[in-house]
């Protein structure tokens, strides 16, 4: 048996997010004989995937870059593991705000893979935008290649520079619709008999959530049955939670924390709406598809997740009364909770096609630079 080559991947935390999701799909798929995964994250705190990265065999760098924004410090940290590990053959960055500096180091370092992967389609405009348009120019300098989530993420990110789209992907078989699941989980969040609206992301500025809110209140006007399930955590979670008390919605929204189970959660719904200001894929609305959940998109996610017939896109400029009649409308004219997995197999979302390409990417990667 060969070396095994270890790859360190960087990004902001292993939270449950689509970035995460993604690789902990794609870790858990691989040969493991021949791959390792190792994890550099930008916050002390040990997170969603922290226990089963370790379970897996793959180690987690904690740093507090984000909390004191020492870059010096940072980089030293990153420096020290890179000439004591010296088997990284591959960085595979996943954060545009540290990734100059990081893939300058791995190059100074002797890392003869360096890769700037974009996971967006834009950012949140505050006070921070002229730093981030200066960092996300710098990020591709040092890189070897480059990947995207999307055609979208790719253009925004990268401009006319050659790019690879690296497909987010699931394990289509766990989101397969199933009305056994269906009612052992509505059960349990004693939704029996309503009319169940769901969303899943983190609460923040680009998911939207305060024009979900008045979506929702729209298709309460409509439907006095309707519940509204919300999935996730994230800075401005509390400030959701006063905005649905302020609306007297209190007994009509559920907030779920993170959750493993999610292939149960989908199933509990009856229609997902997703009316993100900017995503750069949404895997999550491949998975509601797949669970044969009918999902209502804003015209700003990215059209490959446009994949199955239980898809429509609306714009951001409609009225939250037409987002809710054609939310209500869309999730009883389709034939919804039936089995989309040759969709998602199809379009090329299925994990096992994306395992094989990325493996044999990395595998060929190192052995080429081996040469040289």
């Amino acid at each position: 048996m060969g070396e095994v080559i270890r790859v360190l991947h960087i990004l902001q935390r292993m939270e449950a997010g689509g970035t995460q999701a993604l690789l902990m799909n794609i870790y858990r798929n691989i040969d493991r004989n021949k791959l390792q995964f190792d994890f550099l994250v930008e916050y002390p705190e040990k997170q969603f995937y922290d226990d089963e990265i370790c379970s897996l065999g793959g180690e987690i760098y904690y740093t507090s870059v984000r909390e004191d924004f020492n870059i010096i410090k940072f980089q030293n940290q990153l420096t020290n593991i890179l000439l004591e590990n010296k088997n990284y053959k591959i960085v595979h960055m996943h954060t545009y705000s540290i990734g100059y500096f990081c893939l300058r180091i791995a190059e100074k370092c002797g890392v003869p893979v360096r890769i700037a992967h974009s996971h967006s389609n834009s950012m949140t405009q505050d006070y921070k935008k002229y730093i981030k348009y200066i960092l996300q120019r710098l990020y591709t300098i040092h890189a070897t290649d480059l990947f995207a989530c999307s055609q979208d993420a790719g253009r925004y990110l990268f401009k006319h520079k050659k790019f690879h789209v690296l497909t987010n992907a699931i394990d289509s078989s766990k989101f397969v619709a199933n009305t056994l699941m269906r009612e052992t989980i509505r059960k349990e969040l004693n939704i029996s008999n309503k009319f169940v609206i769901g969303h899943v992301g983190r609460f923040q500025p680009e998911k939207n959530h305060d024009f979900l809110l008045e979506i929702f209140m729209e298709i309460r006007r409509k439907r006095n049955d309707a519940v509204l399930l919300l999935v996730g955590s994230g800075n401005l979670k509390s400030q959701i939670i006063t905005k649905v008390n302020l609306m007297s919605l209190t007994n009509n929204v559920l907030f779920l924390d993170n959750r493993r189970d999610m292939n149960r959660i989908y199933q509990a719904m009856d229609v997902f709406l997703f009316p993100s200001l900017y995503e750069g894929l949404g895997i999550v609305a491949v998975e509601a598809q797949a669970s044969g959940i009918p999902v209502v998109g804003s015209e700003r996610i990215p059209k490959e997740v446009e994949i199955s017939p239980l898809y429509k896109h609306l714009s951001l400029d409609n009225s939250a009364e037409m987002w809710a009649s054609e939310s209500i409308e869309f999730a009883h004219n389709v034939y919804s909770h039936s089995n989309m997995q040759r969709y998602i197999i199809n379009a090329g979302f299925d994990i096992n096609t994306v395992v094989s390409e990325i493996e044999n990417y990395y595998i060929e990667s190192a052995e080429i630079a081996k040469m040289k």
